[in-house]
């Protein structure tokens, strides 16, 4: 039940039941204390009294001193009266054992009354210093108790105040504590994809709720940037979809509107069929950049042997520049082995495409230290890449105004980043000093504790 009320009376009431033990133990602590004090000054009277009680009981004839709610008496040793008080009238304040027991040292007891003097009261006795006469001295705990009555009263009646006081004063400042969440809340009701740029208002102190806001604050610009770049993305890819199926169901209109020679009907056909292989690897393309956000399994691949491959199968496949490779043998990285394969097939692919120039793949540390990452790079001795381009150069469908011409949609670059991403690794574009651009994988070194993926 207590869960579904709003925090700030479930602080509130944690705050008053808190309170309101302090405030109790603090009321017992006083009465206690008070009720103590009181007793110790009383004791110490009765002692003082005690004292002149037994030197008037070495007198023949004692005249004893007189008090205010206090009483005295001198017995002999047969315990007669032989001097008192009028307020008890002869009356013998002690019981024969207590007496029995005043005779061997003082006695201190409680009677609740003696006489006529207001309950309970205090009796101090002890024989005096000659002889066998016993001195008695009684006094009323009355005003002891009623003082304490009263302060237990006073603090009955102040104490659910100062509650009441504090339970309130902790409402009003849980309810203001919490006014910036509210505002933020009442803000972010407001926030749809019509309006994504809109941002929750912070307080101007700089305390836990200002930094929950700025948070918040950031996460929705991380999920603006998300959302446009979605947006974009669809809008890119319905662009490049768009002029394939377009070609293709040209091809097809016009294969159908008369009749065609077998060669008319061949060359369409081939031409259709380009036009759905495009389809298709730009499907293909869409789909990885889909699942890269997916799980996958890094593991300790070695390079040389990986890059090795690569190298002869572009130089068994493409008749175009020479591909050269210089890679240690003793390096490894810590990478998904489909994703390293697919991240230089692509980098190789551009580079074989933009720059009919001998291609070289340097592999190396980046740092001396087996904790270090190890650079994988592409270079090729071409025109290099626009500079203007080479901030853009992993977006996806993007492509340098020199390359609009050709195959692909833009996508070769974007999903090597994508690839490195996720394993831990980031991809650069620069152009060298000497010409032609140089593109670099960079990913974490092997893990010394596990053993290399060998070569299948």
């Amino acid at each position: 039940m207590i869960k579904r009320w709003p925090i700030r009376l479930r602080l509130t009431a944690a705050f008053a039941l808190t309170m309101a033990l302090i405030l109790t133990g603090v009321a017992v602590g006083t009465v206690t204390n008070s009720r103590a004090s009181l007793d110790e000054s009383i004791t110490e009277t009765l002692q003082y009294r005690l004292r002149d009680v037994q030197s008037a009981a070495e007198a023949v004839s004692p005249v004893l001193p007189g008090g205010r709610d206090s009483a005295e008496q001198i017995l002999d040793a047969n315990q007669q009266v032989v001097a008192g008080s009028r307020e008890v009238a002869g009356q013998v304040l002690l019981s024969p054992w207590e007496l029995a027991g005043a005779q061997h040292g003082p006695i201190m007891v409680e009677h609740p009354g003696a006489g006529t003097l207001a309950g309970p009261v205090r009796i101090a006795a002890s024989r005096a210093a000659s002889g066998s006469r016993i001195a008695v001295a009684a006094v009323s705990l009355a005003d002891r108790d009623a003082a304490v009555g009263d302060l237990a009263r006073e603090l009955a009646v102040a104490f659910p105040l100062v509650l009441v006081a504090a339970a309130a004063g902790a409402y009003l400042l849980t309810a203001g504590s919490l006014r910036p969440v509210e505002r933020m809340r009442a803000r972010a009701a407001t926030i749809t994809a019509e309006n994504p740029e809109q941002r929750l208002p912070l307080p101007a102190s700089r305390d836990e709720i200002s930094r929950l806001g700025s948070t918040f604050n950031d996460l929705l610009a991380r999920l603006h940037r998300a959302l446009n770049r979605e947006r974009q993305f669809v809008t890119d890819a319905s662009h490049e979809l768009r002029t394939p199926l377009s070609l293709l169901t040209t091809e097809l209109e016009l294969a159908l509107q008369r009749t065609r020679s077998r060669d008319e009907l061949t060359s369409a056909l081939r031409s259709a069929l380009e036009e759905t292989e495009r389809l298709s690897r730009l499907a293909q393309d869409l789909l990885l950049l889909a699942r890269t956000d997916r799980d996958h399994h890094p593991a300790n691949v070695e390079l040389h042997p990986l890059l090795r491959s690569l190298v002869d199968r572009y130089r068994i496949a493409a008749s175009g520049p020479d591909v050269t490779l210089d890679c240690p043998p003793d390096l490894a990285v810590r990478v998904n082995r489909d994703d390293l394969d697919r991240a230089v097939s692509n980098l190789l692919d551009n580079a074989l495409q933009h720059a009919a120039t001998p291609i070289t793949i340097h592999a190396h540390r980046t740092r001396a230290d087996d904790n270090g990452r190890v650079a994988i790079e592409v270079r090729d001795h071409g025109p290099g890449i626009d500079p203007e381009f080479l901030p853009h150069a992993f977006d996806r469908f993007t492509r340098a105004d020199t390359s609009r011409t050709s195959e692909g949609a833009g996508l070769g670059l974007a999903i090597t980043a994508a690839l490195a991403h996720r394993n831990g690794g980031h991809v650069t574009a620069t152009n060298a000093d000497g010409g032609g651009a140089v593109l670099a994988l960079t990913f974490p070194t092997a893990r010394a504790s596990a053993r290399p993926q060998q070569e299948v």
